[in-house]
């Protein structure tokens, strides 16, 4: 048996994978369609942010269906990047599905932090259905991320 979160709402669902090749599987909250492919996560992943690299962040971010992502653009040598670190990776084992915790390197992503016009770090940009919605500079506390993704 399978749990399996739904990509609409971040319901977790048991799925019987046997049942589920016969049957199409559907959310026992909202209903939608639970599948294998983008859009849904197991249970087990997104434990941890994800690593967002100039050539995956349109699939990543952009492209991440209805969830709102939260993007930690950040570097290895910050100090205030390292400070915050624990706090989304507690973000993202939380998440449920509810929404993403990525995580952009400037250092090694130039024309991403440049697109976005990131000139300090950490900064936390918030996108919503592929658009930038929010943006918060500077060490932020579990509180003021978790109001702000809503």
């Amino acid at each position: 048996m399978a749990i399996v979160v739904c990509g609409n709402c971040g319901a977790k669902n048991r799925v019987d994978e046997r049942t589920a090749q016969r049957q199409r599987a559907v959310c026992g909250q909202c209903g939608a369609p639970l599948t294998a492919d983008a859009g849904t996560q197991t249970a087990n992943a997104g434990k941890k942010p994800v690593t967002v690299t100039d050539a995956t962040f349109s699939r990543d971010v952009l492209d991440a269906s209805t969830r709102p992502v939260l993007l930690d653009c950040w570097a290895e040598w910050c100090g205030p990047c390292r400070m915050i670190a624990p706090v989304l990776d507690q973000l993202a084992a939380e998440s449920g599905g509810r929404y993403v915790i990525a995580k952009l390197n400037v250092d090694e992503n130039p024309r991403t932090s440049a697109e976005f016009r990131v000139q300090s770090i950490p900064t936390l940009l918030i996108f919503r259905e592929g658009a930038l919605v929010d943006r918060m500079v500077g060490v932020q506390s579990r509180q003021a991320i978790i109001s702000r993704l809503g």
